[in-house]
């Protein structure tokens, strides 16, 4: 099944890629490898605000790292000009969690994403990964997310 058969059982459209909102492109392609730049967590027409142990449960970190990985797989779409059965493979996920001192469950929320990616991608999706709880992230966000993939 194709990485695009696979995004339609699932019901995801993906969406229009973001436009840059400071002094960065969404993604640098060098040689076969695809980094691309960080995505937030959305609500709406902005940023998901919130703090994990604080204001935000696991539950709604997962659902919010599965649509930021939504975001992230139609920017790698971007990147493999429209085909993303180009990925050869999803190589690393970066996984940056806007929480409190003593929350420790940042690896539960990022499964949201690393299982989505493995849902779309299959074995290629499988990845090396970073989780880190940190103390803001930008426009108040509780989550933003890079990744690195392999385009053929």
């Amino acid at each position: 099944m194709s990485c695009h058969e696979r995004l339609k059982s699932l019901g995801i459209t993906l969406p229009s890629v973001s436009v840059p909102v400071a002094s960065y492109v969404m993604f640098v392609r060098t040689g076969n490898m695809v980094f691309l730049s960080g995505h937030i967590a959305k609500r709406d027409a902005g940023p998901l605000v919130g703090q994990f142990g604080r204001n935000l449960s696991v539950e709604e970190g997962r659902a919010a790292a599965r649509n930021v990985a939504i975001d992230m797989i139609a920017t790698l779409q971007l990147a493999a000009e429209g085909d993303l059965n180009r990925v050869t493979r999803i190589v690393k996920l970066l996984s940056l969690v806007n929480s409190t001192d003593n929350f420790t469950d940042h690896h539960l929320i990022t499964n949201g994403a690393s299982d989505l990616l493995v849902e779309v991608f299959g074995e290629k999706g499988r990845h090396a990964r970073s989780a880190f709880g940190v103390a803001q992230i930008p426009l108040g966000a509780c989550l933003e997310m890079e990744l690195i993939a392999e385009i053929a």
